[in-house]
């Protein structure tokens, strides 16, 4: 193997070079001149995302014996998680410095937990998707616990960590059961085996996709393995919710989409029905439950475990619409939840954690625009038309509906019903409730400006959402 073939797995190279470069630079820099680690951390994600437009191709191409694809979908997917991993670090950078956090771990932990999101997004066999899945796993362990000074972020990364642990005992435990009888750990072998023996498609192999499955509920959040996220949401800092909020969920679709589709294509009937149980589990309790809380990172989380159902009965249609269609809401919801956590950042200040519903109370007296923006967001998770989340509700209830499931698309219509209710309140709170005495906004002119691209943005995709869906479908085609 030369450097040539090499080529398609240049970005994950490129980053595990620039980790070590930032983290030796964090070294030699004095506290006051920390911002140094802060602009390493955004030039390396900058260089990683320019050689991951320069070694993007059409073709599909596998390396390292099998156990690592590029393809059109990675590319999108990484390009994705490259930028808004950007995001949050710009939306970070005041609030850990006002916080006396503004320490290089937090960087560092984020640029790993990014690598081993684009090596799960690339992953071709279940043993480089569970290394991959261990990399970002762990980091986002020790991000949650970053403020060692918190006993709550101390208590929610525990637990985390324990479920975690378990979660990850479940996927190995179904992966040695599907290897045991496929002989295979990579997807499309596994794919080829089920094909061609049939007499393996049998109560052994659907033992192992279940403890599966098990792994790709627990990273998605779904229900009844999403005990952790609303209290990992809650107990973590904000820079740190917002980073799990957004760049892990792209690890989860690839997660389901190279297991289920790549691997498991043969079995779709096998496990439809265990992610319809999910999807629908997910869709009802996350949007009810979100309506009785008072915290909006609570809320939120509950409220991402509504999306999740979206997505998963996209993926349950097993057709490329559907499959498509996931992949589009997965995208625009990252966006989306990116610039919703970036204005609990904003609002925030030392002392202050604005994660009250309450504490948006008045802010179209306090910033008109803002506020504004904050409205795009939440008219955009509640799926208002003309905001691009009415369109990833669409696409999917239109998979849903040609795959011939009339009773699902008329569920996820109550539940988009019932969701816009919660977030369509800290709309009320922001324009009608009278305004409490706070401190003005204090983020630099730079996170300013790119909370309004991220809020435009919202708007601007909703409103030419065509090009993005055929993306979507020629990326998966």
């Amino acid at each position: 193997m030369n450097l040539t073939d090499l080529l398609p797995a240049a970005p994950e190279m490129t980053l595990l070079g620039l980790i070590c470069v930032v983290l030796l630079a964090d070294l030699f820099v004095e506290d006051e001149k920390r911002v140094i680690t802060f602009w390493l951390t955004i030039a390396a994600l900058f260089i990683t995302g320019t050689s991951l437009v320069l070694t993007a191709q059409e073709t599909r191409t596998v390396l390292f014996d099998g156990s690592y694809v590029s393809d059109p979908l990675s590319h999108v997917l990484k390009l994705t998680a490259v930028g808004v991993v950007a995001i949050g670090f710009m939306y970070a950078r005041d609030y850990l410095h006002q916080n006396k956090l503004f320490k290089g771990e937090y960087y560092v932990l984020g640029l790993f937990g990014l690598l081993g999101t684009m090596v799960m997004i690339s992953a071709n066999s279940m043993l480089t998707m569970y290394l991959g899945l261990e990399t970002l796993s762990l980091s986002l362990f020790a991000l949650v616990a970053f403020d060692r000074n918190s006993a709550t972020a101390a208590e929610s990364a525990m637990k985390f960590f324990v479920l975690g642990a378990i979660a990850s005992g479940a996927l190995l435990y179904g992966i040695s059961w599907i290897y045991g009888i496929t002989g295979s750990l990579q997807f499309h072998e596994i794919s080829e085996a089920i094909r061609t023996n049939p007499e393996i498609n049998a109560v052994p192999l659907w033992f192992g996709l279940a403890f599966v499955i098990v792994g790709i509920g627990f990273k998605f959040g779904a229900v009844p393995f999403h005990m952790w996220l609303p209290d990992v949401y809650q107990g973590a800092r904000s820079p740190v919710t917002l980073y799990i909020a957004t760049a892990p969920k792209l690890a989860a679709l690839a997660l389901t989409l190279r297991i289920l589709v790549d691997g498991f294509s043969g079995l779709h009937e096998v496990w439809q029905g265990m992610i319809m149980v999910l999807a629908v589990l997910s869709l009802v309790i996350g949007n009810v439950v979100a309506i009785a809380q008072t915290n909006i990172k609570r809320m939120l989380g509950y409220s991402a475990i509504g999306h999740v159902g979206f997505i998963l009965l996209a993926v349950f249609c097993g057709t490329g619409q559907g499959y498509a269609a996931a992949l589009f809401y997965t995208l625009t919801y990252v966006v989306m939840a990116a610039g919703s956590f970036g204005m609990v950042i904003l609002l925030s200040r030392q002392g202050f954690e604005a994660e009250l519903l309450s504490d948006f109370k008045g802010l179209n007296a306090r910033s008109p625009w803002f506020a504004f923006m904050m409205l795009f967001f939440m008219f955009g998770l509640a799926g208002v038309p003309p905001w691009v989340g009415f369109f990833a509700k669409l696409n999917v209830i239109s998979a849903v509906l040609d795959a011939g499931f009339p009773g699902l698309a008329v569920l996820m219509v109550l539940a988009a019903v019932v969701g816009a209710f919660y977030y369509i309140r800290v709309v009320w709170l922001m324009y009608f409730e009278s305004a409490e005495e706070r401190a003005i906004l204090q983020a630099k002119v730079d996170t300013r400006f790119i909370l309004s691209l991220n809020g435009l943005a919202v708007l601007a995709i909703g409103l030419m959402p065509g090009w993005l869906l055929s993306l979507c479908m020629r990326v998966l085609g």
